[in-house]
């Protein structure tokens, strides 16, 4: 069986940890496990691997501070935080601590795998330069022209736009907090003015969607922030 990847989980449950061992190993992940905070941060400087799975609630440090300590050690290793589904403030939280994804407790496992490759693929991909174009589905952007096509037509677009939907599609597949979307396109000044992005995603969805009301590439995450879907048929 191909390696899937390799996986560390920081989990202080043990029966989450082993059952998630189990299951991943299973489908040809390599596994390392951690029951603290401390722990991840240990087995991460013996072994970098290419994706952690952190519980936001351990005991000693915590998974807060264990991310953004991860995140400063290793800036580019993909961090998926486990939550629950009412710590709304918990998931903004982790993101602007530097988490990539989060999972809600209690999860599909068939979701967890599929954001765990995605996170994976995202790693193993090159460096993209910060003006090359970037291609999801019919959309091409183009930063250098600051010019966005769909299906090869010109789609007018104000700076405000451009600027929102290239932070999201450099960031596809993973979702970003309305401060951290505010404060990359209007400054730090602005991290609580989320009527702003309202209006100009609405307006980007009855630019790019073909359903605004059912949009497939600007995804709303409830109470977080916005999503750019990471692929797109375009069938």
């Amino acid at each position: 069986m191909e390696n899937q990847g390799s996986v560390l989980i920081v989990e202080d449950d043990s029966s989450i940890r082993h059952s998630l061992r189990a299951t991943l190993t299973a489908l040809g992940f390599t596994v390392g496990e951690a029951r603290s905070g401390e722990e991840g941060l240990e087995r991460m400087q013996m072994t970098e691997y290419e994706v952690i799975l952190l519980d936001i609630n351990m005991a000693g440090i915590g998974g807060m501070e264990t991310c953004r300590r991860l995140r400063r050690s290793f800036p580019r290793v993909p961090i998926l935080m486990l939550t629950v589904r009412e710590g709304e403030d918990d998931k903004v939280r982790a993101l602007e601590l530097g988490a990539d994804d989060y999972i809600t407790k209690p999860f599909h496992i068939r979701e967890l795998i599929a954001r765990l490759r995605a996170a994976i693929r995202r790693q193993r991909s090159p460096v993209i330069a910060p003006n090359s174009s970037l291609k999801i589905g019919a959309i091409l952007l183009d930063p250098l022209r600051r010019r966005v096509e769909k299906s090869g037509r010109h789609v007018v677009l104000t700076p405000k736009e451009f600027d929102t939907l290239h932070y999201l599609i450099q960031h596809a597949g993973q979702p970003v907090t309305h401060a951290r979307l505010l404060m990359a396109v209007w400054g730090p000044e602005y991290g609580n003015e989320r009527e702003y992005l309202r209006v100009i995603v609405r307006q980007l969805r009855m630019k790019l969607e073909e359903n605004p009301s059912h949009p497939k590439y600007l995804l709303t995450e409830p109470y977080i922030g916005y999503r750019f879907a990471e692929s797109i048929s375009e069938d």
